[in-house]
């Protein structure tokens, strides 16, 4: 605990709130990079959409919670660690080559997943596979001069397109219910967003906070923290529901 503390002490962001503060450096800065909170909630907008379906399909929602969770749980999130301009939120513990390595691994092994079903089963799932591919290098890389960086792109495309994406893998088509679906979770993901750019800002000045600043960031974490788990629960829920009923 001592080490979080000098960690949280000088704005290093492996004493963040979802990093472990058990293991060994390496372990705690990758959980740390696949910030395991906000990638459930992308995996429950997935789950989400996958039970609009009817009949559900299981192996499909299982597969489209893999290939969300290769495609951002780690390609996107090594990506991002990669086009922070010159800031190493993570400092150096995974260097280029291997942020690479990592992103283009897992990247590819989501699309030989999602390909296997696109062929046999379901041809519409590429076009989100489209969109998905093109936000994962453009939002995290900032390319077009970070066009695509804001907050409104990422509601789009980390809460809008995964229902959709989960809704497609069952039934091949889109729908009406899909889409209000995916707006509502897009709302979600811009509330989360909106608050992680303040919370990071203070967390990386948090040894020099004032107290009224420390109570702020202390309210933009229990923003984070409820807001991911409520949309986890939302899915698990609606999921125990259509198992029963």
């Amino acid at each position: 605990m001592d080490q979080k503390v000098r960690e949280r002490d000088r704005g290093d962001r492996s004493a963040e709130w979802f990093v472990p503060t058990f293991g060994p450096q390496k372990f705690r800065i990758m959980m740390g990079l696949l910030f395991l909170p906000y990638t459930a909630m992308v995996l429950a907008f997935c789950v989400i959409g996958s039970m609009l379906a009817d009949p559900i399909h299981w192996d499909r929602v299982f597969s489209i919670v893999g290939i969300y969770f290769l495609g951002l749980g780690v390609a996107a999130h090594a990506l991002d660690a990669l086009g922070g301009k010159g800031d190493k939120p993570w400092g150096s513990v995974f260097t280029r080559p291997q942020l690479w390595g990592m992103a283009l691994t897992a990247l590819a092994l989501a699309y030989l997943i999602a390909i296997y079903f696109m062929v046999l089963y379901v041809p519409w799932l590429s076009f989100v596979a489209i969109l998905e591919g093109f936000f994962v290098f453009a939002y995290n890389l900032e390319w077009f001069h970070g066009r695509f960086h804001t907050d409104k792109w990422f509601a789009f495309s980390w809460g809008f397109l995964p229902v959709l994406a989960g809704y497609i893998m069952q039934t091949n088509r889109v729908s009406t219910e899909a889409c209000v679906f995916g707006l509502s979770m897009a709302l979600f993901s811009a509330v989360e967003i909106k608050a992680s750019r303040p919370y990071k800002a203070l967390r990386k000045r948090s040894s020099t906070l004032k107290e009224n600043e420390k109570d702020l960031m202390a309210r933009y974490e229990a923003i984070l923290k409820s807001i991911s788990l409520g949309v986890i629960l939302l899915a698990v829920g609606f999921s125990i529901w259509r198992i029963f009923h």
